[in-house]
């Protein structure tokens, strides 16, 4: 099974500091070049990818004349608040935007309309907290039922799941039953499979 990025950093890493390897045996033990192996030693988290810079659009010389109109529209009665289509109408009657399309304008009002209530001040703005985990800390079990077609019969049986929290990367195995025994069988299934014992197992559902 191919390392993550992360997963590489810290086997080269490891092997750096633990066994004493070269850059160049390092090179040549994971396949990767002399400039992968110098930043592995440099840095724990690779270097984020190079976003490309936003595409020119079409629709780029009117999005502040859009701007306008949704702000406008936040303290207009709601019967009078602007339809994409009217939004769309307004821009080839008063700017003359034939170059601009029904479709270039809906999905630009649909992501524009929730950032201007939150630059207003007239709504929270959508935020999320990105969840890390250490490698081996920490992974999940889901026991359920799933059905599966065996010799032609639609049959019940059970799904044993384990995934490590850090690489996502499941473990599965199906049983006849959802006893006891074939939980903790699961488990050792798992652990072998594996090749260690996390810190912390979540239980999703039994």
């Amino acid at each position: 099974m191919p390392l993550s990025k992360v997963e590489l950093y810290e086997a080269i890493r490891h092997d750096a500091r633990v066994e004493g390897l070269s850059s160049r045996a390092l090179s040549a033990q994971y396949g990767v070049g002399r400039r992968t192996v110098a930043m592995a030693l440099e840095s724990v988290w690779p270097a984020p990818r190079k976003r490309n810079p936003p595409r020119i659009s079409r629709l780029d010389p009117f999005k502040a004349t859009i701007d306008q109109i949704l702000r406008d529209d936040l303290d207009a009665p709601r019967k009078q608040r602007h339809t994409v289509k009217r939004v769309f109408d307004r821009l080839i009657d008063e700017h003359d935007a034939q170059s601009v399309t029904y479709s270039m304008v809906r999905a630009y009002i649909a992501g524009r309309r929730p950032e201007i209530r939150v630059e207003e001040g007239r709504g929270p703005p959508q935020a999320f907290v990105p969840q890390t985990h250490r490698r081996g800390d920490e992974a999940e079990v889901d026991f359920g039922d799933v059905w599966i077609h065996l010799d032609g019969v639609s049959t019940k049986v059970f799904l044993f799941s384990l995934r490590p929290s850090f690489s996502g990367k499941a473990v599965h195995k199906i049983f006849a039953s959802c006893g006891q025994e074939a939980f903790l069988e699961g488990h050792v299934h798992a652990l072998q499979v594996l090749g260690g014992v996390p810190r912390m197992v979540k239980f999703v559902r039994q």
